[in-house]
Order: C-alpha cells, then sequence, then structure tokens
C-alpha cells in the first residue's frame, strides 16, 4: 500500500514536470494527458483514503522525509484529486491550441502534486520542499501570460508576499532543532523545549495566515487574479489558499502548547471572514469579488482551527473548494465568451448560457450560506465551535455570514437580471460568444458538489466525519443556532435581492473597501518602502564610503609607488651607479701601476715602504 502512496506523490509531480519542459511540443495530447493522469491521481487517492498507508525514507542525519494518510488526509486528498480532475477538464474544453498547453497542464499537476505531498507529509522538511513548490507554480501559472507585465507584476507581488510569510516555516524549523525536536516531525513540534516553543508556533501560524491570503496578507489573492480562470479555480478551492488553513487544522496540538495561540487565529480568522467579505461586497469585478470571498470563507476554516472546531473546518473546506471552483469555472466561461467579467456588463450572462448560469446560481446560493445547500450547514459547524469558544467570535462569526449572502446574492442579481438591449460586452477581450460543450460536465459536477457535501456537517455524517478526523468530542449545533444562522442568510439575501438600485459602483465611503483595505499601499508603505530605501542607503553608503575608502586607498598605494619608484630611480640606483663608477675609476688607478717592469716594481716598493714608515713614526 505504500507503494500507492508514492505513486499519488510522484505521478503528478513527474508527468506535471514533463509537461512543464516540453511545453509546445506535446501541445495537441497535453489536454488528454493532463487529464488522464489527474483521473488516474484521483484513482490513487481513493485508493490510498481507504487503505491509509504511511512511508518514509532517509533524509537528512536523525531526519526522515514521512508520509503518511491519515483520517484528516484522507479527506483531503480526495477533494484535492477531484478538484483538480474537473479543472483540467474545463480546462481542455476552454484552453485554445493558441496556449502553450503543454506548459499550462504541466504546472497544473505540479502545483496539485505539491499540494497531495503538503497534506501527506509528516515531517517538516518534506513539507517545506512542497510549500516551496507549491508557491513557485503559483508564480509560474499567475504570470502564465508573463509577456503582458501587469500579470508579471502581478505574479511577483503574489509571490513575494507569500515567500515573506513563509519564513516562518524556515524559522520554526530552526527553533524546533535548537528546541531539541532533532526528527522534526510534525507531531513532535510541540514538545520544543524551553522558550523555543513560542517561535515554533508563532512561525507556523504567520506561514500558515500568509499562505491561505489572511489578515494582513489578504491583498496577494487579489493580484492573483491576473492569472488565467482555471488558476484562479484551483488555487482558490483546493490548493494553495487552502493550504494555510488545512495547516492549522493538522497541528491543533501545536496551538494548544501556547495559551495565545488559539485564540490569535480564531480572532484572524473571523476578522478576515468579516472584513474580506465587506471588501467582496463592494466588488463590482466578478473575480475580484470571488477572490475576497476565498479569503473570508478560508476565514471560516481558520477560525475553527482556533475554536478547537478541526471537524467543521474540515467540512467548511471541501464545501467550500467544490463551490468556489465551479464559481470560479463560470467566471472564467463568461469571461472567455463575453469577454468581461464587470459585473453591471454580466447582466443576463447566466441567462444567455443556461448551464453555466445554472452552475453559478448554484455555487452562489451555496456560497450565500443558504439552507440547504453545503455551507449553510458547515458554517453552522464552525459557528458552534467559534461560540463554545467566545461569545464575541460567535457574534463576529454570525456577522461574517450576513456579509457572505449580501456579496454572494449581489453577484447573481447581475447576472440573473434581463441583459440591456446594448449589452457593454468585450470590456478587457475579446468574447468569443460561445462556450465549449465541454465545459458542462466539470461544471455540473463542482455544481452538485456545492449542493451536497453540506451532508457532511448533518447530525450522522457530522459524527462519522469526527471519527475520521479524530474529534469525536466537538459540539453539535444546536436548533436554534441552525435556525438563527439560517434566518440571518436568508434576510441579508432578501435585502439585497430586492434592493430597489443596487450600487454599480462603491461610493466614497467604500473605496478602503474596493481597495482591499488598501492593505497593499499599506505593505508598501511599511515593508517595501523601507526595505528599498535601506538598501538604497546602504548601497549610497557602499560606493561613498566603502568604496571610497577602497579608492582612497588604492590612490595612496598609487602615489607611494610612484614616490618608492623615484626613490628607487634617483637614489638607489645612482648610488649603485656611482659606486660601480668609482670602482671602474680604482680599477683604472689600480692598472696604471702595473707596467711588467721589475725597476718600476722595486721602487714602488721602496717608496710605499717609505709612506709606511713616515705614517708609524707620524703616529707615534
Amino acid at each position: 500500500m505504500s507503494a500507492l502512496l508514492w505513486l499519488l506523490i510522484t505521478v503528478p509531480l513527474g508527468a506535471g514536470a514533463v509537461l512543464a519542459l516540453t511545453g509546445h511540443r506535446f501541445n495537441r495530447a497535453a489536454p488528454v494527458m493532463g487529464v488522464a493522469v489527474a483521473a488516474a491521481v484521483l484513482g490513487l487517492a481513493v485508493a490510498v483514503a481507504g487503505g491509509r498507508p504511511a512511508a518514509s525514507v532517509p533524509l537528512f542525519a536523525g531526519m526522515r522525509a514521512g508520509l503518511r494518510v491519515d483520517g484528516l488526509s484522507a479527506v483531503m486528498v480526495i477533494m484535492v484529486a477531484s478538484v483538480t480532475v474537473c479543472v483540467l477538464v474545463f480546462s481542455a474544453a476552454e484552453f485554445g491550441r493558441a496556449e502553450n498547453r503543454g506548459r499550462f497542464f504541466g504546472l497544473m499537476l505540479l502545483f496539485a502534486g505539491a499540494m497531495l505531498v503538503t497534506v501527506t507529509a509528516t515531517t517538516l522538511p518534506l513539507l517545506l520542499m512542497a510549500w516551496e513548490v507549491m508557491g513557485a507554480t503559483s508564480w509560474a501559472l499567475i504570470g502564465f501570460w508573463w509577456r503582458q507585465p501587469h500579470r508579471a507584476e502581478a505574479a511577483d507581488t503574489a509571490f513575494l508576499t507569500t515567500r515573506t510569510a513563509d519564513l516562518g516555516l524556515y524559522l520554526a524549523a530552526g527553533a524546533a532543532l535548537a528546541g531539541g525536536v532533532g526528527s522534526l516531525r510534525l507531531d513532535a513540534l510541540p514538545e520544543a523545549g524551553g522558550p523555543w516553543l513560542h517561535p515554533v508556533v508563532a512561525g507556523v501560524v504567520v506561514a500558515a495566515l500568509g499562505k491561505s491570503a489572511q489578515l494582513p496578507f489578504s491583498f496577494w489573492l487579489s493580484r492573483a487574479m491576473q492569472g488565467p480562470s482555471p488558476v484562479s479555480a484551483l488555487l482558490h478551492s483546493a490548493t494553495m489558499a487552502a493550504a494555510g488553513a488545512y495547516l492549522l487544522l493538522r497541528l491543533g496540538p501545536l496551538l494548544a502548547a501556547t495559551d495565545w495561540a488559539r485564540p490569535l487565529v480564531a480572532w484572524t480568522g473571523a476578522a478576515t471572514a468579516l472584513a474580506l467579505g465587506v471588501v467582496a461586497v463592494a466588488q463590482t469585478d466578478l473575480k475580484q469579488l470571488l477572490a475576497a470571498s476565498t479569503c473570508a470563507q478560508i476565514g471560516f476554516t481558520v477560525l475553527a482551527a482556533g475554536s478547537t472546531g478541526v471537524a467543521g473546518g474540515t467540512a467548511q473546506l471541501v464545501a467550500h473548494a467544490a463551490t468556489k471552483a465551479g464559481l470560479f469555472l463560470a467566471a472564467g466561461a463568461w469571461l472567455t465568451a463575453l469577454g468581461t467579467k464587470q459585473l453591471p456588463a454580466l447582466r443576463g450572462a447566466a441567462r444567455t448560457y443556461p448551464w453555466v448560469g445554472a452552475s453559478f446560481a448554484v455555487g452562489a446560493l451555496a456560497l450565500a450560506g443558504l439552507p440547504p445547500l453545503s455551507l449553510w450547514a458547515t458554517k453552522d459547524e464552525v459557528l458552534t465551535a467559534a461560540y463554545h469558544r467566545s461569545g464575541g467570535l460567535y457574534a463576529v462569526g454570525l456577522a461574517a455570514a450576513a456579509v457572505a449572502a449580501v456579496y454572494s446574492t449581489k453577484a447573481l442579481w447581475y447576472v440573473l437580471r434581463p441583459s440591456p438591449a446594448e449589452a457593454a460586452y468585450d470590456t478587457e477581450r475579446s468574447g468569443t460568444r460561445r462556450v465549449p460543450a465541454g465545459t458542462r460536465p466539470p461544471l455540473l459536477v463542482l455544481a452538485f458538489g456545492a449542493a451536497t457535501l453540506g451532508m457532511l456537517a448533518l447530525p450522522g455524517p457530522a459524527a462519522w466525519l469526527r471519527d475520521v478526523v479524530g474529534a469525536p468530542g466537538e459540539p453539535s449545533p444546536k436548533p436554534w443556532e441552525v435556525a438563527l444562522s439560517a434566518g440571518v442568510a436568508l434576510g441579508a439575501a432578501a435585502a439585497v435581492w430586492w434592493w430597489p438600485r443596487p450600487v454599480r459602483a462603491p461610493a466614497r465611503a467604500w473605496r478602503w473597501a474596493d481597495g482591499w483595505l488598501y492593505l497593499e499601499r499599506a505593505a508598501h508603505a511599511g515593508v517595501v518602502r523601507p526595505v528599498l530605501g535601506l538598501a538604497r542607503a546602504l548601497a549610497a553608503f557602499d560606493d561613498r564610503v566603502v568604496d571610497g575608502a577602497v579608492r582612497q586607498a588604492a590612490h595612496g598605494a598609487l602615489a607611494a609607488a610612484r614616490l618608492a619608484g623615484r626613490v628607487d630611480d634617483g637614489g638607489l640606483d645612482a648610488l649603485v651607479r656611482s659606486v660601480a663608477m668609482g670602482a671602474r675609476r680604482l680599477g683604472e688607478w689600480a692598472r696604471r701601476p702595473q707596467t711588467g717592469l721589475l725597476h718600476q716594481y722595486y721602487a714602488q716598493a721602496a717608496v710605499a715602504f717609505a709612506v709606511l714608515t713616515l705614517i708609524v713614526l707620524l703616529v707615534r
């Protein structure tokens, strides 16, 4: 059975790498190959979910790369594989041959494969590797149309934001090693000794909140909308945006090891669900509305993780994956057909393309939390866990549920209204005016999931899910809680539907919400500009001070070398030449008496003897 687990990981990663590297060479076969691999992965996911295998191999001294499918990861691998199949089937029908389909389908398989490693990893090093691959492939997919500068810039913003938060996992790994957790097993992280436990928890929390686009990192998900719609569907539903929330659900014992982590996580999730829900209400771009709603809906899962509601959070994650994947694919189909994603321009879109409209309507009603659809039931599980943690958390979560009904109904109101006589289509590209027939099956499957996956929160299946994920003692919602949340959602949806004149553009008071709370501006003002300013200052210091000192030292060395050269040429060399000339002259003088005549030598000896005698007498 462990062989199937390795296949679950290696098949999408290997096939994805081959397709991505070959690119245009497999342009015709790439859709078929991509869908076939995704279907095979789904079969493997079902098999390992039933068998619950584990596997590991040595990685470093005292550390192993471990994989295991338990109850929580069994649910997740099926969810990831199922959504991947639906998204790739849709992409095969919609993605034209003019695109680099080999690279696209390869990157999508790599993306999904990295998420499968993330949900099955049992050790921090392997989790980090998958975390990094997921971030890198998301950057490549968001900037898939990289020849357009604004899309490449959006990919950079999303990548750098998540990478900044990802540093938390490196902090956690280093602190765990310092705290004595040499194996870096995820289940052993709470055993970090001394003060090192707090950096471990803080690093994990920051990385998870960044990956799932929770406050204050939410703005990167807005920029991710520059990628193709199938990328948005996969990224927002079952992979990257869900990864951080899943990690918090997985590491519940680590959060419980400190007295501050659970309240921080719970309140961050609740605040994100409410604040980003308001941001979604202010949007007039359909994909931006769905992106903000992703932050808000994942916020409910984060709220569940901080409120010890693992089963409720898992059900919310699964139901949201099907709902949001279907909504994004429908938005992508309209963008291709009508050339716009602006809500005022999409009036009548659901009537023009009934299959897409029907699936979008089911997804929007589920996203609104209306009974009996999926997110109504799963949301109640989350709110119940929040209620047992804090009345304030429950109140904020209930308000966020009301806001969810507002933004979902707003989107549905526009697409179901009759189109005007002169529809304002093609605001962003030239529409094809057709929706391929091959896009219907995945839309219908996802709409069915959005409608029915709430059964995971019904009394019988909910008890089964609690046993599966290892949380049998979690509370169930009481009848008054179910009725209250249903009444709040229905009331908010009805108020929006019968509002006499929905605002097309946000008023001045809503500009802060339309601009995603100015989070990106704040990041630029508080992080980017100071860092760049510090970098410029350090560069100037390096150029003027360090390089100046080096240049002055070089100039001084050259001057000293010139002086030494002059001393050498005018002093030492002159002295050597003088000594040589003196020696030459002495030699000439010494040769003069050497005549070869004996009587001259005798006379010279007599004179020398006389001079020597005279010197001796004078010295005495």
